[in-house]
C-alpha cells in the first residue's frame, strides 16, 4: 500500500501482507538456508531472542506484529521491505550484530591485564595463567553479575556475602584472556572449530572477550547445545541486560560476550 504524507510516497505494508509474511517466518525460522563461517546454516530459530531484542519487539516468529517490527527493521536499514525475515534480513542483522563487537584482537598493555580471583570461574581448578582479564573489563563484568544477583528471578545461589556461590556455574568465567599460544593449542585441539569458532586472531587476546555458563556444554557450538544455552534464564537475562554494562554478544556463541563499553 502507498500513502501520501507531506508530498512523499510510503510504503506500508497492509495487514493481509502482514499475515501471510507471518505464515512464511514460521516456515523460515526452521528452513531458511545460509552460510556462516563456512559452515552451512539452517534456521534461525537459535536466535529468535536476539532477533526480537534487536527490532524491538517481544512477538512470536509467527505473529503478524513480529513481521511488522521486521518491516520496520528493513525500513530503517535500507532492505526490501516485505516483513519477511529472509536471508538478505538475515545477513543484515548478523551484520548489524558483528559491527557491536570489539573486531580487535590487540593485546592489552600490561598494566592493563589483571589476574582475577579464582571464585569468578566456571574451573575451579583452572590454572592460575589463565585468570587474566582485562582490568575495565572485570570492573563491568562484577556490576553485570551484581545487577544479576538482585535479579531474583534468576535463583542464583549465593554466599552470605551475596557474591556468586562455589557450587553456582552460571554466569561464571569459562574464558578471558588468551594468549597466541595458547590459542593456537585449542585449534589444534579442535581442526573442524572453522572460524565461526576458535579464529586465529582472537578478541580473547585484548582480554575484553569472557566465555561465560549460560547453560549446557559450555562452549559446544552444536546446535542441540545451542538450543538448550538460548533458552536458559541467564542469557534471556543477559540478552536484554548485557548492554546496559557494555557487553555485546557473538551471536554464534550463546557464551560469548565482548567489552566494548556504554
Amino acid at each position: 500500500m502507498l500513502l501520501a504524507l507531506f508530498g512523499l510516497l510510503i510504503f506500508d505494508i497492509s495487514a493481509q501482507d502482514l499475515k501471510k509474511a507471518a505464515r512464511e517466518n514460521a516456515k523460515l525460522e526452521k528452513t531458511l538456508s545460509w552460510e556462516f563461517g563456512g559452515k552451512k546454516q539452517r534456521g534461525w530459530q537459535l536466535y529468535v531472542l536476539l532477533i526480537q531484542q534487536t527490532i524491538e519487539t517481544k512477538n512470536n516468529p509467527d505473529s503478524s506484529k513480529f513481521a511488522s517490527a521486521i518491516s520496520d527493521w528493513q525500513e530503517e536499514n535500507d532492505l526490501t521491505q516485505n516483513g519477511l525475515l529472509d536471508k538478505e534480513t538475515l545477513l543484515a542483522l548478523i551484520k548489524f550484530w558483528q559491527s557491536r563487537r570489539l573486531n580487535s584482537s590487540i593485546y592489552p598493555a600490561p598494566d592493563q591485564l589483571i589476574s582475577t580471583p579464582i571464585a569468578n570461574f566456571y574451573d575451579p581448578t583452572r590454572n592460575i595463567d589463565l585468570l587474566n582479564v582485562e582490568r575495565d573489563t572485570f570492573t563491568a563484568y562484577k556490576k553485570m553479575i551484581a545487577a544479576a544477583i538482585a535479579e531474583k528471578s534468576l535463583q542464583l545461589k549465593l554466599t552470605e556475602a551475596k557474591e556468586l556461590a562455589p557450587e553456582e556455574q552460571f554466569l561464571k568465567i569459562i574464558s578471558a584472556f588468551r594468549s597466541r599460544e595458547y590459542q593456537e593449542q585449542l585449534r589444534k585441539k579442535s581442526p573442524n572449530s572453522g572460524s565461526a569458532g576458535l579464529a586465529k586472531n582472537s578478541p580473547h587476546f585484548t582480554g575484553r572477550a569472557l566465555d561465560i555458563y549460560v547453560g549446557g556444554e559450555p562452549v559446544t557450538t552444536k546446535d542441540a547445545n545451542r538450543a538448550i544455552q538460548v533458552e536458559t534464564q541467564v542469557y534471556k537475562w543477559l540478552i536484554k541486560n548485557a548492554h546496559r554494562f557494555g557487553f555485546y554478544p557473538y551471536f554464534y556463541e550463546p557464551w560469548h560476550w565482548e567489552y566494548v563499553g556504554k
